[in-house]
């Protein structure tokens, strides 16, 4: 019999949340998981690209963003897109966005963004090793469509090739070779050889296959409202009149994170960022390697018989509504770059919408929450949340259990921009909020 201040609770079924149970389950540390949708497939961790990019250790705040992302505005099919409204969260994590678009920011992020990608990988091979969920070690290809891209990439990969990163440079010819499957109308590519892709839905349910397996228990349909506690620890989450005791708990929510955190009296700077799909069953060409259009910012993953192409980064609220200006962005760029293909291809393919939890920063929140010893949060990365699934449940699990994390990771601490908004909400017993 497990006693219940020694359970784990875990808020939050996606990828982040799911990778947290399992190492917390393996450390020999009883799980149960809690999860907001009834239904599986409206997890943002089911929908998207599949791929794990050691090559994205550039955070999202870089020098230049700002000014790409206000020419992106005035067009309704651009890859981004703030919704305007009046938020004051909104502006402060946009003015906080701005304060990190420096190239001092990227310099003392990439480091860390690339040793957690990489050992992330491992963790993945680590993973496969023991059942096939789709992941293929073959390389990501950065596929330009003008020199001038493909100049702008080539400065990445020189920094990437700096970092250690094993990468090439490679002409149209080049790019033909790599991947012949796929006829494309491009000036050249990069050809990042550690990035890999898998297929997300089959990765989610190995996952919660594993969790079961090893004693723990996954509930759906639990959006959490609310916290009991006091001095200094939590000691049970609510959701509709009904409570989960525990010991330890870990806030993975995704994008509805900052407003749990609120309850525990931490204004957390978040917004959501949502992102499209779109999945062909016969497409005319399947490539063999998952690649970037790097001018149209459309990723495209082949997933065993089907070819996925996903895209833009929509900041407008938690809404799940589907944009077709921007959802027609992505078709349309399409043939741009795969010949063969045209906007025809994709008549009765039904959209996917999925919410990405971003940070002003570009760089996830991992850590203990202040004053709260015994709970640990882990969000806000954004579009690399598969990527780095399994060492963010890796480095979860360490916190929970005491154990130091295998590298520092004081540049993703979760109070670093210092939003406490009062008083700790609750005194002993009674409900947060």
């Amino acid at each position: 019999m497990v006693a219940e201040n020694d359970r784990v609770v875990v808020v939050g079924g996606g990828v982040i949340g799911l990778c947290s149970a399992y190492y917390a389950l393996r450390a020999g540390m009883p799980v149960t998981v809690l999860e907001r949708d009834e239904h599986r497939s409206e997890n943002c961790s089911v929908g998207n690209a599949g791929m794990v990019v050691p090559s994205h250790f550039i955070p999202l705040a870089a020098p230049g963003m700002i000014a790409k992302g206000l020419r992106w505005m005035l067009d309704r099919e651009s890859p981004f897109y703030v919704r305007p409204r009046l938020s004051p969260e909104l502006a402060r994590w946009g003015w906080l966005f701005h304060r990190h678009s420096t190239e001092t920011h990227v310099a003392a992020s990439r480091e860390l963004l690339l040793e957690l990608n990489l050992e992330s990988r491992r963790l993945f091979e680590e993973l496969a090793a023991e059942e096939d969920f789709g992941l293929v070690s073959r390389g990501l290809l950065m596929l330009c469509e003008t020199q001038k891209g493909l100049d702008e990439e080539a400065e990445v990969a020189s920094e990437a090739s700096e970092l250690g990163l094993d990468v090439d440079v490679v002409d149209a010819a080049g790019a033909a070779r790599l991947d012949p499957g796929v006829a494309m109308s491009i000036a050249g590519a990069v050809h990042f050889r550690q990035d890999c892709h898998l297929h997300p839905a089959r990765l989610m349910a190995l996952l919660r296959r594993k969790i079961t397996e090893l004693g723990g228990e996954i509930e759906y349909g639990v959006p959490v409202d609310g916290f009991e506690g006091g001095g200094g620890r939590i000691r049970a989450v609510t959701a509709g009149g009904r409570r989960w005791e525990g010991g330890r708990f870990v806030v993975a929510g995704g994008s509805w994170t900052a407003r749990l955190l609120l309850k525990l009296g931490l204004r957390l700077p978040l917004q959501a960022g949502k992102g499209y799909s779109l999945t062909l069953g016969d497409p005319p060409q399947m490539p063999e390697l998952c690649s970037i259009f790097t001018e149209a910012k459309v990723a495209v993953t082949p997933m065993g018989g089907v070819l996925r192409f996903a895209g833009t980064m929509e900041i407008g609220g938690l809404g799940l509504e589907i944009d077709r200006p921007r959802v027609h962005g992505i078709v349309k760029a399409v043939p741009r770059y795969f010949s063969r293909f045209s906007e025809r291809d994709f008549d009765g393919v039904e959209p996917w919408a999925g919410l990405r939890p971003v940070t002003p920063d570009g760089v996830p929140y991992l850590g203990k929450l202040d004053g709260l010893e015994n709970v640990v949060v882990a969000t806000g990365h954004a579009m690399m949340g598969l990527s780095l699934g399994p060492v963010s449940g890796r480095l979860v699990a360490d916190l929970l259990g005491g154990y130091p994390p295998f590298r520092s990771i004081g540049g993703l601490g979760v109070g670093r921009f210092g939003d406490r908004v009062r008083k700790r909400p609750f005194a002993c017993g009674t409900p947060a909020g």
